[in-house]
């Protein structure tokens, strides 16, 4: 039998207070120099606390505790688990279970990022989602002023032609007050010479200067179409002169030598 086998009832006892004499001397001498004893010690007394802790009542009669301690002293001694043994248990409680905890702590976290990922992947989703409803919504509004501005019978409708004796190039100008929108279509015009462009002029009715209503160039068929440029209010339209310019435009005023102006209507 090992020593700590031996005092392993001894251990019990003495956590209850009970062990006198020679043995509770000699108990405590070897617990000065035995590490798994102590530590076995501090766990029955644990063990011992928690059970004070869930029982009430009357202090029970001498007679009983000395029944209880005589039962005790007749059971047959158990041998004491192996120090190595008892630190496992020791090492398992110290440390297994918290890393059973944090290894749970973690996966929580883990899935928790991967629910903020793709919660940020759904809102990417939706906002381009967003974004392409907004997009097509101003294109279908933008059609729907084309549309009204072609078929608007207030709209001014002039048709532009070549200056001169040649009226190959022609263009077209809808014009609508109110709303200021303006559908300019060019077909037959000649290719543009390097570093130049057409430039489109809307001449007001009251006489004042000029005002730039687009830069654009026509297509290898000589066609081009200008739609809403910005133009300034309640201009009333007397009429539309193409004309060509530097490659960046004139903007204030032609500068360049007309080669479509309308005709009106």
């Amino acid at each position: 039998m090992s020593v700590h086998e031996q005092f392993a009832e001894d251990l019990a006892l003495y956590a209850l207070g009970s062990l006198e004499g020679a043995q509770r001397h000699a108990l405590e001498k070897h617990l000065d120099g035995c590490a798994p004893c102590r530590r076995e010690l501090e766990l029955l007394r644990g063990d011992l606390s928690l059970l004070a802790l869930t029982t009430a009542g009357p202090k029970p009669p001498a007679r009983a505790r000395q029944r209880l301690m005589s039962a005790i002293a007749d059971e047959p001694r158990l041998p004491v688990a192996p120090a190595s043994e008892r630190q496992q248990r020791s090492w398992w409680s110290a440390r297994g279970w918290p890393a059973v905890r944090w290894a749970a702590v973690l996966a929580l976290v883990v899935v928790a990022i991967g629910l903020l990922r793709r919660n940020s992947t759904l809102q990417r989703d939706l906002a381009w989602q967003r974004e392409q409803f907004t997009d097509q919504g101003s294109r279908l509004e933008q059609a729907n002023e084309v549309v009204k501005t072609l078929l608007d019978p207030d709209a001014q409708k002039i048709e532009l032609v070549a200056a001169g004796n040649k009226p190959q190039p022609r263009g077209k100008a809808i014009y609508q007050r109110r709303n200021r929108n303006l559908i300019f279509f060019a077909s037959n015009l000649p290719p543009l010479p390097a570093k130049k462009i057409y430039e489109l002029w809307l001449f007001p009715a009251n006489g004042s200067a000029p005002i730039a209503a687009g830069l654009f160039k026509p297509d290898a068929r000589g066609s081009a179409t200008v739609v809403n440029p910005p133009l300034p209010e309640s201009v009333e339209a007397k009429n539309f002169v193409v004309t060509l310019e530097p490659e960046s435009g004139s903007h204030e005023s032609p500068r360049g030598t007309p080669v479509i102006v309308g005709l009106g209507e």
